[in-house]
């Protein structure tokens, strides 16, 4: 969501910005501004990753294999897969033109070469740097990599997998010419995580397309303030410490009436665990009071954060991006976020919300109370929040730094 924002915002300010599709799709609930050919689709790195013969059949075959109604049908059953599961597969993929994926990195470096001749290549992930060698090589720019989430995938691996991987990283990135985060934390922690400079590595916060968001919001003095969440429907996402702290909540001498409303991606392989959290709110007798919506459009999820009081994802992890706080904020919903990750770096600059203790949900129970409680405090939060996104977290504001940054980049290495 985030790279489709930003090549239609570098669009719109005059660059050629092209977004290359990997494995699947992209899904998005904006305009779709990828390109149509699926590079590396998943339905061949699979088969080339399993079966010898699929790493030598023709191109027309594997072309086959990369229509897009059939990498995102079959994409379906993958949401079963444990990332502890694909070790070998991103281990090989990592490994370039030298691992089971030699005629995909191929095809990559053929099309970039004849058809596009970029002036600089990014690189959406480190998971994508096994091409980064040949790119090189073949097309004699700079590569440009960025970090949003990559240890979240590889602290799910297993530790000499893990291993493989980040000496494959260091190998592959030698010669990347700078690394983008979205946030100066995660670049901290990226630097030491992968043992890669610190010097080379540029904050870019991120930024929203705010057609849609925004508009006076209802008043809800009258009725029980909503406590709201949108992500993922995930462990890593908190959706557990939201429920415990819900139900601390709930259970405290003089709550306030509340509602606790949930909505984002819900994938097979997390269902059971949504199921458990369900089943903690109906042993606290407090099930009537959460909802679920099923994860929706872009004008629905707009209508669903106008929908809540205050806004929380307490995130088990370090959230590189925090782009449901910006959404957040751009309907004017003030939030209560751990206290890590780019939570503290977003809330400093816009002083939209709280934060506290990670991993603690009595802490996060008394941060969501104090918000509840407080009429003035969150309609401060929730204003400050909004003003500063429409000030300085647009999708304008995150191409404007990205292209002064590769411009940079691209003269610094002629």
């Amino acid at each position: 969501m985030r790279d489709n924002t930003l090549v239609a915002a570098l669009g719109n300010a005059g660059h050629e910005a092209l977004l290359v599709p990997t494995y699947t799709p992209i899904r998005t609930d904006e305009e779709d501004v990828s390109q149509g050919r699926v590079f590396f689709g998943g339905i061949n790195v699979y088969l080339e990753q399993k079966f010898w013969l699929f790493r030598h059949t023709p191109r027309f075959l594997d072309r086959l294999f990369n229509f897009r109604w059939l990498v995102r049908w079959v994409s379906r059953f993958a949401q079963r897969t444990k990332y502890s599961e694909l070790g070998d597969l991103t281990i090989s993929m990592l490994q370039g033109t030298h691992g089971n994926q030699l005629k995909e990195v191929t095809k990559l470096a053929d099309w970039l070469e004849t058809e596009v001749r970029p002036e600089v290549v990014v690189l959406t992930n480190a998971l994508l740097s096994g091409v980064a060698p040949e790119l090189r090589r073949r097309l004699g720019v700079p590569i440009v990599v960025t970090f949003q989430g990559d240890d979240i995938f590889l602290d799910a691996l297993p530790a000499a997998d893990r291993e493989r991987c980040f000496a494959l990283i260091r190998e592959n990135c030698a010669g990347a010419a700078a690394f983008v985060t979205t946030s100066r934390a995660y670049a901290e922690h990226m630097a030491g995580y992968l043992g890669l400079p610190r010097e080379k590595m540029h904050a870019v916060h991120p930024g929203l397309n705010l057609n849609g968001h925004g508009g006076p919001r209802p008043v809800t003095r009258d009725h029980p303030l909503t406590i709201g969440y949108f992500a993922r429907i995930c462990p890593e996402k908190g959706f557990h410490n939201l429920v415990d702290a819900y139900i601390h909540l709930r259970r405290r001498p003089g709550s306030p009436p509340t509602r606790l409303r949930a909505s984002g991606w819900l994938g097979e392989n997390n269902r059971a665990f949504f199921g458990a959290q369900v089943k903690k709110l109906e042993a606290a007798g407090l099930l009537a009071e959460f909802e679920y919506v099923e994860s929706p459009g872009h004008d629905e999820k707009v209508k669903f954060l106008r929908s809540v009081d205050v806004f929380s994802v307490p995130t088990t992890y370090r959230e590189p991006k925090g782009l449901y706080v910006l959404e957040a904020w751009a309907n004017g919903v003030p939030v209560v976020q751990p206290c890590h990750g780019s939570f503290p770096e977003l809330v400093e600059a816009t002083g939209g919300g709280l934060l506290v203790e990670p991993e603690n949900p009595a802490a996060l129970a008394a941060g969501l109370r104090q918000m509840l409680d407080d009429h003035e405090l969150r309609d401060r939060c929730g204003r400050a929040g909004e003003a500063a996104v429409r000030e300085r977290f647009t999708a304008a504001t995150m191409a404007d730094a990205t292209a002064a940054l590769l411009d940079r980049i691209v003269k610094d290495t002629r």
